[in-house]
């Protein structure tokens, strides 16, 4: 795992992978709904594969996220069991401003990215 994210006291997401394979998608996420305590790999097998970078969305109840690498950019609006690909733009970190903003950082580059 390269990044872990915390919606509140209990919903916890992180996400990994092997850079050398950026493509592999074999347990690379895990989710835990009990603060830390315990944790689930989810999508094993689908969604994206490394990324260096998650986020919960603000004011999405614990539902949406957001994951980020030197791949592209990935969405989940299911708590990680799903993914939708949004860009082909790498980059390696990400921050929301707000629900619907949020910077992301690359190699060279900072850019806004706003979600609908």
């Amino acid at each position: 795992m390269y990044s872990i994210d915390f919606y509140d006291e209990n919903k916890g997401f992180a996400i990994g992978g092997d850079y050398t394979n950026p493509n592999d998608t074999i347990a690379n996420k895990i989710r835990s709904t009990d603060g830390g305590k315990s944790w689930q790999v989810v999508a094993d097998g689908e969604g994206p594969g490394y990324r260096s970078c998650v986020q919960y969305v603000p004011n999405s109840n614990g539902k949406e996220l957001v994951a980020i690498g030197f791949k592209g950019i990935d969405y989940s609006n299911d708590t990680g069991d799903s993914w939708t690909h949004l860009s082909d733009k790498g980059f390696y970190t990400v921050r929301f401003l707000n629900d619907s903003i949020a910077y992301a950082a690359g190699r060279g580059r900072i850019s806004k990215l706003t979600f609908r």
